[in-house]
């Protein structure tokens, strides 16, 4: 055989060897694609917020949210499930904003706020989730505490409250340090927390939870009130 023919033989040999891999390449490549899980993809917003989910979803919805808030409390424990399931193929995205109403919520949301975005989100819920155990520590202070914590400035006070209610350990679970802590906890926080609350009462928020739709404000605040607006895409 000529060197010419022994040469084609080799190479349709080793077509025919690499054709199986091809062919197992473009079966893989016909594959459809992992669907996208949005609930892993979470931003701090331009307005101070957290929000998860496709920043080209259809439906976005805004929450005013406060740490103290039972009725906040219940909307996570009903409806936080349900929601992410929403969240999570791409159609609703979620935004958190805090709307602080007393000096223990200052002190918690400014202290979750440290957290990367998505360890927010998970903070959030696990405060929400434990708020009686963590509030009810407020029984705790001692006379001498309170009268230290009533002639201090407010940043002070929201800063010293962490330890006292054992924030500064529920933060740790979610990267917050205590390095961190001091750098994140500032007057600048603090402002931007005024502002967030100015601007939702000038949206008309008074209480919180309160819902946004595609930018209109939800008629109820509770997962039963709150799913069908998802589903139609709009509030009401």
């Amino acid at each position: 055989m000529r060197p010419r023919a022994v040469l084609a033989a080799f190479v349709a040999g080793m077509l025919a060897l690499t054709l199986p891999a091809a062919s197992a390449d473009a079966q893989r490549a016909r594959r459809p694609a992992a669907a996208q899980d949005w609930t892993r993809v979470a931003v701090r917003t331009p307005e101070g917020g957290f929000r998860m989910g496709n920043p080209a979803a259809p439906v976005k919805v805004v929450e005013y949210l406060s740490l103290t808030c039972p009725h906040c409390a219940a909307f996570a424990h009903e409806g936080a499930a349900g929601l992410m399931n929403h969240v999570r193929g791409g159609r609703v995205s979620i935004e958190y904003r805090n709307y602080v109403l007393n000096g223990v919520d200052v002190s918690a949301a400014l202290l979750s706020r440290c957290a990367a975005p998505l360890n927010y989100f998970a903070m959030t819920h696990t405060l929400l989730g434990s708020q009686a155990t963590w509030m009810g520590r407020t029984r705790d202070v001692t006379p001498a505490q309170r009268q230290q914590l009533a002639g201090s400035p407010p940043l002070q006070v929201a800063q010293r409250l962490v330890p006292l209610l054992g924030l500064d350990v529920v933060g740790q679970r979610y990267g917050i340090t205590p390095a961190l802590r001091q750098r994140c906890m500032t007057q600048a926080a603090l402002n931007q927390l005024d502002q967030m609350h100015a601007a939702a009462e000038a949206r008309g928020v008074s209480g919180t939870p309160t819902f946004f739709i595609n930018g209109v404000m939800a008629n109820g605040n509770s997962w039963a009130a709150i799913e069908p607006m998802l589903r139609a895409g709009r509030a009401n």
